[in-house]
């Protein structure tokens, strides 16, 4: 008997630890949704360029030419993607800018 009531609880426990787990991961994808909606087209002003720029470029050791064409990109686009790296898919025009030889014009 006492073994059937600690195997209930032990039932218990586990899932309300799945549930938990299960609402968090919930949670942060429908922020991520709700976060995407603030780097799409036309998301920015142009006055909000050097700022998102400066974030974007943080990261890399060619800091000048990152915030150059960044700005460039920002002031075309209105948008600048999430992170320091990748994400250009929440911003079409800055992904799709290319230079001459066909290479990504926007870091």
């Amino acid at each position: 008997m006492m073994t059937m009531a600690k195997l209930i609880c032990i039932l218990v426990l586990a899932v309300l630890g799945i549930s938990m787990v299960a609402t968090q991961v919930m949670a942060k994808e429908a922020q991520y949704h709700l976060d995407s909606g603030r780097y799409g087209p036309g998301s920015l002003k142009s006055n909000q360029c050097p700022s998102q720029c400066s974030r974007r470029c943080s990261q890399t050791q060619y800091h000048k030419p990152c915030m150059f064409f960044c700005q460039k990109c920002c002031a075309k686009c209105l948008c600048v993607p999430p992170g320091y790296y990748g994400n250009k898919a929440v911003c079409p025009c800055y992904n799709n800018w290319k230079t001459k030889s066909g290479g990504p014009k926007c870091p």
